[in-house]
């Protein structure tokens, strides 16, 4: 199918209208231009994102393409979302006990919105009761949605309601994110570790990043993707879809974000040592 003359200027519509930072949005059009878009194939997707993440390398902004059809409203995401927190457990990739005192709790792809998480995620804190210490690994974590952050740092921050962050939007609407409490929460003496990797990226480095500012975990591995912009997905074609940055992470404590500069682990170490050196680092302490 061919693409609409149009699509190009669209683009640049959306971008112009909703991007979180209007005179930085004013540059990214000026820098779309009149872009060549002859097809509604993953290459032309792939250029036309090359194109739009060009002036500052927001890695939120993409155009996707969606070989399977793009989702076109409310109902089609739910389906969506409610099919992958299905086929991902809502996120939890893996709850094991290491040993008897060492948990482990892997999360990947993404999470699903809270909704679709929840029960996931209370089966594994179930299972993670008792333990001394605990790894949470987001080595291969590219995602997830504030509020099931949230909820995950429900069972890790204590008895009190915890400010984590807020979302502010580009006309300056705030929106909070604060935890609560959850019943099957770990005692504040489990120490907790957090394997990243370059890979880690958006909602799961935001639980890293929250942990850590926190005070309450110990980053373990990899400099993470630097993506901290939520977005809004918009359909452009049959075929493919924009993805266009809306908010701005402001966490609580450090009053900044990892948008560009990542998440920076308190001990650097390639991905794949990073679960050994986690292990180690309980037992310099213990």
């Amino acid at each position: 199918m061919t693409i609409t003359p149009n699509l190009t200027e669209r683009i640049a519509t959306l971008v112009g209208e909703h991007y979180v930072f209007p005179d930085v949005a004013e540059a990214i059009v000026a820098g779309l231009g009149a872009t060549p878009v002859d097809s509604e194939s993953a290459e032309a997707a792939t250029r036309l994102t090359e194109r739009l993440q060009t002036v500052n390398q927001d890695r939120h902004l993409r155009v996707r393409h969606r070989p399977s059809g793009a989702l076109a409203g409310p109902v089609d995401w739910e389906q969506h979302y409610a099919a992958e927190a299905v086929q991902n457990a809502g996120g939890i990739k893996c709850v094991e006990r290491l040993d008897e005192h060492t948990g482990l709790l892997a999360i990947a792809p993404y999470t699903s919105p809270v909704h679709l998480a929840e029960r996931y995620i209370v089966a594994a804190f179930d299972l993670l009761a008792g333990v001394d210490r605990l790894v949470i690994d987001l080595r291969a974590g590219r995602g997830g949605v504030p509020e099931t952050v949230a909820f995950i740092c429900g069972y890790l921050l204590g008895d009190e309601p915890v400010h984590l962050q807020d979302l502010v939007s580009r006309d300056g609407t705030v929106r909070q994110y604060w935890t609560n409490p959850a019943a099957g929460r770990l005692p504040l003496t489990v120490p907790i570790r957090v394997l990243t990797s370059a890979a880690t990226f958006s909602g799961c480095e935001e639980l890293a990043y929250n942990l850590q500012a926190q005070g309450r975990a110990t980053l373990v591995g990899e400099r993470t993707g630097g993506g901290a912009h939520p977005v809004e997905m918009f359909e452009l074609t049959d075929t493919l879809e924009l993805t266009v940055p809306i908010a701005r992470s402001v966490n609580a404590i450090t009053g900044t974000n990892w948008e560009q500069v990542g998440v920076v682990p308190d001990i650097e170490c390639p991905a794949e040592a990073a679960l050994e050196r986690a292990l180690d680092s309980f037992s310099s302490v213990s």
